[in-house]
């Protein structure tokens, strides 16, 4: 009795002691996860003075973010070849159209936009910009817009990468080469190839082509290189027709359906309107050099 009285206390005080033991551990834990988690909080708020004080280290780290995050855009876009457009999107590259609602435009604007579209099967997006600029420089350089608009029509049918055998290029067909000082306000040469500056530098050669003939027909001869020849092979009297003809669009005249005008010839051309149209082009470096 008195044996078996001992061990169930001895089994009693080992329980009590394992129980004890557990509680002091379990405390100990506690305490522990706390300073821990102290240190932790301590840590995070030390990083983020530190973050908040540096611009230089917070810019750094927000780059390293943004890179990161890119790199695994790309990677998945990658991976996935159903999104190559989505990659190569660009929200703002609408910016860099030669473009505008026909809408915007004036009554007399829109006539000549839509009339021109129509003649030249081009879109009216595009050429109502090149109406509304040729109605911007001209009151600043005192020309009439159609009669600006008449020369890109004869010249490159308002095709703005057009070139001629001997470096004529864009819609005024303007011999880059020749006046480059006049591109170096619009960045070089290659802007020769942007529509509106294309506009700007030939409407400032055409004025001082007309300066320094004194009227506007023998202006135009100087423009196309034929001022030192007997025949301009019809040039002025076309970009003359034609600058009639969209004032009286302008107007609201009607105006009777004529063929549009023969693209510029090639090289390649042997006919004799071909032959004289390249002696002026070279007459017109000729004379401008």
């Amino acid at each position: 009795m008195t044996a078996r009285h001992d061990l169930l206390s001895l089994a009693k005080a080992t329980r009590a002691t394992l129980s004890l033991f557990i509680k002091d551990i379990g405390q100990g834990l506690l305490v522990v996860s706390h300073n821990s988690l102290a240190l932790v909080g301590l840590a995070v708020v030390a990083l983020g003075l530190v973050f908040v004080s540096q611009a230089d280290l917070r810019k750094d780290l927000e780059g390293q973010a943004l890179d990161w995050l890119n790199a695994r855009e790309e990677a998945r876009t990658q991976a996935d070849g159903s999104n190559t457009l989505l990659a190569m999107a660009e929200p703002n590259a609408v910016d860099r159209a030669t473009a505008a609602d026909p809408k915007d435009l004036t009554r007399q604007q829109a006539a000549v936009a839509m009339w021109l579209s129509r003649r030249y099967k081009v879109a009216p997006e595009p050429i109502s910009r090149l109406v509304q600029e040729a109605w911007a420089v001209s009151q600043k350089a005192h020309l009439e817009p159609t009669l600006i608009l008449a020369i890109m029509a004869v010249e490159s049918s308002f095709n703005p990468f057009a070139q001629s055998p001997v470096g004529a290029q864009g819609l005024m067909q303007v011999m880059t080469r020749v006046h480059n000082d006049k591109y170096e306000a619009f960045g070089g040469n290659l802007a020769a190839f942007d529509p509106i500056t294309n506009l700007r530098v030939g409407v400032q050669v055409l004025k001082e082509c007309i300066q320094r003939a004194g009227n506007l027909d023998e202006g135009l001869r100087y423009y196309v290189g034929a001022a030192n020849l007997s025949d301009d092979t019809g040039y002025a009297a076309r970009v003359l027709e034609l600058h009639e003809q969209m004032k009286g669009v302008a107007a609201g005249h009607p105006v009777p359906k004529t063929p549009r005008d023969s693209p510029a010839p090639t090289l390649a051309s042997t006919t004799p309107l071909a032959s004289a149209e390249l002696t002026l082009t070279t007459a017109k470096v000729a004379m401008v050099q």
